[in-house]
């Protein structure tokens, strides 16, 4: 669900992923501590709270939370810069994609 509102709101803001990975594809605790350690900062939306990690460092707080209760990467996940979203809020979403 939170997916198809992401992607509702970046459609409507013009804004085009340069990279789509499906779902079929997983991404688990290893790609997220790439993300992370390539990150200045990683802000993670589960539900109405919204945590904000600096990024560099990988402990294990920031992919716990990067992480589903499946062990893989929360959907959706997004890149700007080096900046790293995990999760669909909506103010998040307009702090950072405007």
């Amino acid at each position: 669900m939170s997916c198809t509102r992401a992607s509702r709101f970046l459609d409507a803001k013009r804004i085009e992923a340069k990279q789509v990975v499906p779902a079929s594809r997983k991404l688990a605790r290893k790609e997220a501590e790439e993300l992370a350690r390539e990150a200045s900062r990683v802000i993670v939306a589960k539900g109405k709270k919204i945590s904000e990690f600096a990024g560099g460092k990988v402990g294990k707080e920031v992919i716990a939370a990067m992480l589903g209760p499946t062990g893989n990467l929360r959907a959706p996940t997004i890149r700007k810069g080096r900046t790293v979203v995990v999760g669909f809020h909506p103010e998040v979403f307009e702090e950072i994609f405007g």
